[in-house]
């Protein structure tokens, strides 16, 4: 049986950490921004964690 592939557009999009918690950004970073205060562009820069809900379905994705 051949290897299984890992979802590029997942393994692009999300990155694991050091203990195995996954990153990923925010979005709603894209367009429109003309309408979003500074504090909220600001605080969408940042990453943050997924959440454990959502953790083992993208493990399997990006083959980790």
């Amino acid at each position: 049986m051949p290897k299984m592939k890992s979802n590029r557009g997942a393994a692009k999009t999300f990155r694991v950490t050091g203990s195995g918690k996954i990153k990923r950004n925010k979005a709603y970073k894209s367009h429109i921004l003309t309408s979003k205060s500074r504090k909220r562009k600001r605080n969408l820069r940042k990453s943050t964690l997924v959440s454990k809900a959502d953790s083992k379905r993208i493990k399997v994705l990006i083959q980790q």
